[in-house]
Parts: C-alpha cells; structure tokens; sequence
C-alpha cells in the first residue's frame, strides 16, 4: 500500500471528553515546569547560592527555550505526524526534570531546565495543532476552555503541592515530582491519543516553503490580532508566576505550603474563567468575550498597581488584583490559542508554533526583567503586571474587535 493510500481521508473520532483530558494534561505540563517550582525558587536561591538573574534564567531559560523550539517542532508534526513528535517531546521533558533535580550547580540546573523547555514545547504545539486537525475555531475554543478548566485544576493543585513537596523535600523534591508527573502523563498519552493529522506535508519542513509559510501566517490579521492577545495576557501571568514567590515570601513573610494556597486563589479564578469562556463563546462568539474579559484584566492589573504604589501592607491588597487578572486570563487563553490556528487548516503546526515563539518570547523578555529589578521593592512587579493587563486590554479593543466576526463563529 502507497504512503498516500494509507492517509486517513478524515480526521479520527474523538469525544470532547478525550480531547479535553489529552489537551489539558499536554498543556499541564506548562504549569508542571513552572507553578510546582514557583514556592522552591526561594529556595533554591539560598541552596546554591545564586543571585536573582540566576534564579530567573531556571524560569526564563525554560520559556526561551520553549519558544524557539515550536519553530523546530511544529513543521516536523506537519510533515511526519503529531504523535511521534508529542511522545518524543514528553518522554524528554521527563528525562530533563530528573536530570534537573540532580543539578550540582544553578548553571547545570539552567541547562537541564532549557532542554526541558525544548521538550516542553513539542507537546504544547501539538496539543494546538491536533485540536485545530479536530475542529474548527469556534468548536475548537469551547473544547479548549474546557480543556483549560482542567488545566485550571492542575493550576490550582500545582503551586500548592508544590509548597507542600518543597517544604518537605527541598526544590529537588519538586522535579522529582515533575519527572513522575510527566511520565504518567507519557503513559496516558501512549495508550489513548490517536494519531489527528489527515495529511502530512512532505514539504513542511523545508526551508523555502517554511519561510513562505511562516510569512503567510505573521501577515495574516487574526493570526496577529490572536498571537498577540495571548502573548499579552500570559506576559502578566508570567509575572505572577516568577515573581510572586519573592513578594509573597520574602516581604509578607509566607511559607512555601502558605504561599501555595496563597497563589490557589489566582487558579481558582483561572479555573472561574475557563468555564465562562465556554459560556459566554455560545451567547456571544469569542471577540466580544475577550473584549469583556479585557476589563477584569485591566481592573487587576491596575489593581496590583494602585496597592504597591499606594504602598498598601495586605496581602489580599495583592491577591484580590491578581485573582481579577487571572480570571480574564481564563477568557483570553483559550480563544486567543484556536484563534491563531484557525485560519490554518493546512498548517497548524507552523501557525501554532509561531504563536507559542511570540508567547514565550515575551515571557523570556519579562524574566530577564524581572531578574534585574525584583528586590525588597514591589513596584517594579507590580508595575509590571499593569503594563501587561493594559497592553492585553489594548489589543483585545482594537486588533481583535477589528476582526470580521465570520471568524469567530
């Protein structure tokens, strides 16, 4: 039988149900690498002896690492399918987070926590693309919203357990159980996933046609108008991620279990969020809900700002602003993701990993930010975080409400 003959002439069946698990597992492991972290960087600063920008760069290096990759891995799914590439990439991440937890030193650690990005990003870019092989944008944002409320679960559970293993075991505890996680995950994915792509692109990964492809996406208005919401908004939730272990800890004094359950609020608001989005993409389509979800970002980024400038000493002064903030996070995320691929039937791998560049790109700018300036002071995070939630707000009223509404429903 010919290599052709042999292409399916449709996508498989697979149930919401499925799809949603699979994704929200694929896309956990995001919060894996970096929520369950979170409560032991302190930690781990005062274990090697590093200073702030090695610390950050363990965050950063990962994010950067994370981006460039989808630009590797998200051509070879299109041309030689998305399983291969999600169980080589996952099999990896579970290597690296072992490998990371027996770092001698925070340039060894640096290092593993990198190729972890690597393989980070083969999984997360599949994810995308299978759900676009799946379906189309609208149906494919209800199914990634619910996707992410099980995400939303992983969140909460993560930087809590986290707290939890860090305080008993130190932050080598916390890989540790990175690399179990990711390996059940391996096995679940192995056994249940099947294999989405109806036809490979021999030609995907070439260089001529890559760059064209690529062009055609970074030109196209709803891939721009998407890329850049979700870059935007997951840049503030960066912010929180690798910064609010310093400001919770270090000024407010909490400990690594109290600050778990303190960062819990902020995913249970996410969690609030995703279950909206599916809500409110049925009434009203996924532009006017990213346009609604911009006021709760806007209020919690400015909110944040208002408290460290006003120089408030409360801790919900900080918490109830970043619960606002992640509950638009929970609009933005799963519309601006099938957004960005939906023009892209043909090439999803390529249009995903473009829009998970420009997503980690951003993050890894912030990082390296955040390693210069985070200190006794909270303004320089808290300002941080405004400067996302207005940037979001801004793109959300103006590059996507300009799109035809053709596209969103």
């Amino acid at each position: 039988m010919s290599a052709a003959a042999s292409v399916p002439a449709a996508p498989p069946r697979v149930s919401h149900a499925l799809a949603a698990v699979a994704l929200a597992l694929l896309l956990g492991l995001q919060p894996l690498a970096t929520d369950v972290m979170m409560p032991a960087l302190p930690l781990l600063a005062r274990d090697l002896a590093a200073p702030m920008p090695a610390v950050q760069m363990t965050m950063a290096a990962l994010i950067l690492a994370f981006g460039i990759a989808q630009l590797v891995w998200g051509p070879l799914a299109d041309r030689i399918g998305r399983r291969p590439v999600l169980l080589a990439g996952v099999a990896l991440y579970t290597a690296a987070a072992i490998g990371a937890a027996l770092a001698a030193d925070v340039g060894t650690l640096v290092a593993w926590r990198t190729l972890q990005g690597v393989a980070l990003a083969a999984a997360v870019v599949v994810a995308r693309a299978m759900l676009r092989d799946l379906y189309e944008p609208h149906e494919g944002a209800r199914v990634m919203a619910l996707a992410l409320s099980g995400l939303g679960l992983i969140a909460i559970a993560s930087p809590v357990f986290g707290g939890l293993v860090a305080g008993w075991g130190g932050w080598r505890a916390t890989l540790a159980v990175i690399g179990a996680g990711s390996a059940a995950i391996l096995a679940f994915l192995a056994l249940r996933l099947p294999e989405t792509i109806v036809q490979r692109n021999a030609h995907a990964t070439a260089p001529g046609p890559l760059l064209a492809a690529w062009g055609q996406v970074a030109r196209h208005p709803t891939f721009l108008a998407w890329a850049l919401l979700t870059a935007c908004t997951y840049g503030g939730l960066y912010t929180i991620l690798a910064g609010s272990s310093f400001v919770y800890m270090n000024r407010f004094g909490l400990g690594a279990g109290e600050y778990g359950l303190a960062m819990a609020t902020g995913s249970v608001a996410y969690l609030g969020g995703t279950v909206v989005c599916r809500r409110w993409i049925l009434h009203h389509g996924m532009s006017r809900s990213v346009r609604r979800a911009a006021l709760f970002t806007l209020a919690g980024g400015l909110g944040t700002a208002g408290a460290a400038l006003a120089g408030i000493e409360s801790l919900w002064a900080y918490l109830l602003p970043q619960a606002l903030f992640c509950f638009g996070h929970g609009i933005h995320q799963p519309c601006g993701q099938a957004g960005a691929v939906g023009p892209f039937p043909r090439g999803a791998g390529a249009a995903s990993a473009l829009a998970g560049f420009v997503l980690a790109f951003t993050a890894f700018c912030i990082g390296r930010w955040l390693g210069l300036v985070l200190g006794a002071d909270v303004r320089p995070y808290a300002l941080t975080v405004a400067f996302c939630a207005v940037a979001t707000t801004l793109v959300a009223w103006t590059l996507v409400r300009r799109l035809p509404e053709a596209v969103h429903k």
